[in-house]
């Protein structure tokens, strides 16, 4: 378990965070206990399609556009549902790989929130940022968040943060981090085609890229040959001219 902390432009909040892989009694009812926010289950589109989740919203007016859904319970092995055994049972069944739509009924009490593909690429959220560090350390596609409360109500932040990771033994990680760390290990595009043209008597190579995130095209034009270790002139051109 870690505390994962957003921008301070955002919602400048904490959340704790585990893969669903350890989603047990003694983990929720700590969350439920020391973060005293909302017990989510955070998931990718491919894991949200397999439960057959919809939107809890057809129209989503949130300030920060949060995909929740409908909530869950796992259709056996539970009681009331609320039981920190039982949200840990819940969890388990529905981030399974192979998990069936009629394992998982609603409402419930599980609280699932679809990440945006691409994720904290795309939005750098809680959500995404918890599922893809869930993938990276190659647990599951899925992990368990809890905003962090303070006794007294309010949203723990900055100080109030740093305290309670000191108090708990935990580690403190920044989705500005984790954003660079993708953008630097991580290959965005892929040459999808290449060709030759002829303009005004010149030839020209043009090579088609396209963005794995969201699958738009770009285009580089590329007159001669490029020769390693002499930097050639660039010009940009915005794809909107």
């Amino acid at each position: 378990m870690f505390i994962l902390v957003d921008d301070k432009k955002r919602e400048n909040e904490g959340d704790l965070v585990i893969s669903t892989s350890y989603s047990n009694p003694k983990n929720i009812n700590f969350m439920a206990k020391h973060g005293r926010g909302l017990i989510c289950m955070a998931m990718d589109s491919v894991q949200a399609k397999k439960l057959n989740l919809t939107l809890m919203s057809a129209v989503n007016h949130s300030r920060n556009q949060t995909a929740f859904t409908v909530s869950i319970e796992a259709k056996k092995g539970v009681t009331t549902g609320i039981s920190a055994k039982d949200r840990a049972h819940t969890i388990k069944i529905a981030s399974k790989k192979n998990v069936k739509k009629n394992e998982i009924v609603s409402p419930g009490h599980v609280f699932p929130i679809i990440a945006k593909d691409g994720g904290v690429l795309v939005r750098a959220g809680h959500t995404e940022a918890s599922v893809d560090i869930s993938k990276l350390a190659k647990k599951n596609n899925s992990a368990v968040i809890c905003e962090i409360m303070n006794e007294d109500g309010s949203m723990a932040k900055g100080k109030d943060l740093f305290n309670f990771a000191k108090k708990h033994c935990l580690k403190i990680a920044k989705i500005e981090d984790l954003i660079a760390y993708r953008l630097k290990k991580e290959k965005l595009v892929k040459l999808k085609k290449q060709s030759e043209i002829y303009f005004k008597k010149s030839k020209y190579k043009i090579k088609i890229y396209e963005n794995l995130l969201d699958g738009s095209e770009h285009f580089a034009l590329i007159k001669g040959n490029i020769k390693k270790g002499i930097t050639p002139r660039v010009r940009v051109i915005s794809s909107n001219v």
